[in-house]
């Protein structure tokens, strides 16, 4: 079994979720590279700059029926009632985490951010 189908073997119905935000990534973002986890998936080039996991930001009852968390650091807080969570692990470093249920939460905003998030991973020493 592929590492990938293996990630997706518990929420099956997200890979096609997945699969739009990666092709979404590696069409608008330079030098990607993707290894997946056992507890995530995550989009690189010199670091990490974003991570699609089933991190529960919700309680069970809240999420939605098929969804993803997709994790991205910035160098200030993103302000968008779509952040379900944001924290400073370090000054001047945020980690936002947003839930993605359908194609059209993969849109120009998330997009943005991701390519800022890429951008900011480049500048790690």
């Amino acid at each position: 079994m592929k590492e990938t189908e293996l990630f997706f073997s518990r929420y099956p119905e997200a890979l096609p979720l997945y699969e739009a935000l990666k092709a979404r990534i590696l069409t608008e973002i330079d030098d990607v590279r993707i290894k997946v986890q056992k507890t995530q998936i995550t989009f690189w080039s010199r670091h990490v700059f974003a991570c699609v996991s089933f991190l529960r930001l919700r309680k069970k009852d809240d999420l939605p029926p098929v969804w993803l968390t997709v994790t991205f650091g910035l160098p200030q807080r993103a302000a968008s009632a779509r952040i379900e969570a944001a924290v400073e692990p370090y000054p001047g470093r945020w980690t936002h985490h947003v839930l993605v249920s359908g194609e059209e939460d993969i849109d120009g905003e998330l997009m943005g951010w991701l390519r800022a998030a890429a951008a900011f991973s480049r500048m790690k020493r």
